[in-house]
């Protein structure tokens, strides 16, 4: 089967940095599902991992994100059959979906919305699930704080994570939303996906906050670049607030919240499949309930851009994207 992957770490500019290779078809046994993709979509866990992790063997395939039909299944899977339609968002202890056949636990596999295409489905998956898992099962936003409980910062919100976090608010909650963006276009983009008021992260977070005369927000949810702004965050946040991240930020300073005993969150998709957790499946179900409120109209997919096939050329030049910083919502590469 034809594939894309690394086998040495580095810079994306380099004519090596992603190859494409043809690899043996693997064969679905336990409660995996074999996948044939039909659309996948990068995100910021790909570019990291190929620039600083040289694969234990010869290659690795990345790729998390990924839409597509059950080809074969394993003996013991319960809620599938061949011919479904899925999405889902992998594992990173496995090879990932940068290929024509992809092997996946079921249990972290949602049926994909019969309202979207593939490339709208595979934009979905990783960010739905880190947005899910932050709001409800991290920072628990249904839950109001003492002060400013209705009210969240989002951090990033032009991104493919904050894209489908500021959605899920509108469509699940009823806090007031503030997100960050710093061009015309971004500030457009988070306001189509529904935020309440649009700040600019270039600028002073905590001034912009305060100026909006709504008090102290509760939550604050940070999705990038958490060491530029976390001055602001603790000053704009209300006392017995929730903070949450998702990125990895060097030599993070988390003392100066204790003044205001704000609880710090940090959220990892992966966790679950990583270390097979009793719950593992509840990723399955979220994404099925993410499906629903998709063909219900209440959210819609992230994709901005099907930037072409699944190859090196085209993932190669995708990935330059992506590190520029100027990605906005979610870019998918459909075939091969």
């Amino acid at each position: 089967m034809k594939a894309v992957a690394y086998k040495t770490a580095g810079s994306i500019e380099r004519e090596d940095a992603l190859h494409d290779i043809t690899l043996d078809k693997p064969k679905a046994e336990g409660r995996d599902l074999l996948v044939k993709i039909n659309a996948v979509s990068v995100n910021p866990v790909d570019t990291k991992l190929r620039k600083a992790k040289t694969p234990e063997g010869e290659w690795r395939v990345l790729g998390f994100d990924a839409s597509g039909v059950v080809e074969s299944i394993g003996s013991d899977v319960e809620s599938f059959k061949v011919g479904d339609a899925v999405f889902y968002a992998g594992s990173i202890a496995r090879p990932g979906t940068n290929s024509e056949f992809h092997l996946v636990d079921e249990r972290i596999v949602g049926y994909q919305p019969k309202s979207l295409n593939a490339a709208e489905a595979a934009a979905l998956p990783l960010t739905a699930i880190t947005a899910w898992e932050m709001l409800f099962d991290r920072l628990n936003v249904n839950r109001p704080t003492a002060q400013g409980g209705k009210l969240i910062v989002v951090v990033g919100g032009a991104g493919g994570v904050g894209s489908i976090t500021i959605q899920l608010l509108r469509a699940l909650t009823d806090l007031t939303i503030i997100a960050t963006a710093s061009r015309p276009e971004t500030q457009a983009w988070v306001r189509e996906c529904g935020a309440h008021y649009v700040i600019d992260h270039r600028q002073p977070l905590a001034p912009q906050v305060k100026a909006l005369g709504l008090g102290a927000p509760g939550f604050v949810f940070s999705t990038t670049q958490t060491d530029k702004h976390i001055a602001d965050i603790v000053e704009l946040i209300a006392p017995q607030g929730r903070f949450g991240l998702i990125d990895d930020p060097k030599g993070l300073d988390i003392s100066p919240f204790k003044l205001k005993a704000v609880s710090i969150h940090w959220e990892l998709m992966f966790t679950r499949s990583l270390f097979s957790t009793p719950d593992m499946a509840e990723q399955g179900r979220l994404l099925n309930e993410v499906a629903a409120l998709v063909d219900a109209g209440k959210i819609k997919s992230t994709v901005t851009d099907v930037a072409g096939e699944i190859d090196a050329a085209t993932l190669r030049a995708v990935h330059a994207k992506i590190e520029s910083g100027t990605a906005r919502g979610k870019i998918v590469l459909e075939g091969f």
